[in-house]
């Protein structure tokens, strides 16, 4: 992936927040990107889609990786799919981040 000032598709701007638009594969060897799967960032989940499991390893790796509280970062849509929306708030460019583990 390319790293860019202006956000990718994945990657827009809601108040306060960024908004991530996300494809998650669950169930993987290990947690990390996995490139881009369509507008969303595809992510690699080791955790199983099951008892909320994924999205917790989601939302806390994501926080992990941008360096602000688990607080900060939200699930706005997708509970059951594995197209999601997370809010991330305290980052400014959070794709420079998560583009440069790549």
């Amino acid at each position: 992936m390319a790293v860019s000032e202006s956000p990718p598709r994945w990657a827009r701007r809601d108040g306060d927040a960024w908004l991530l638009d996300l494809h998650i594969q669950p169930g993987a060897r290990m947690t990390g990107i996995a490139g881009v799967h369509g507008d969303r960032l595809k992510l690699k989940i080791a955790a199983p889609p099951v008892d909320n499991k994924a999205n917790a390893q989601v939302l806390a790796w994501l926080a992990g990786r941008l360096g602000v509280p688990k607080t900060s970062v939200t699930l706005v849509r997708g509970d059951t799919s594995r197209q999601k929306t997370v809010a991330v708030r305290g980052v400014e460019r959070p794709w420079l981040k998560l583009e440069n583990e790549k």
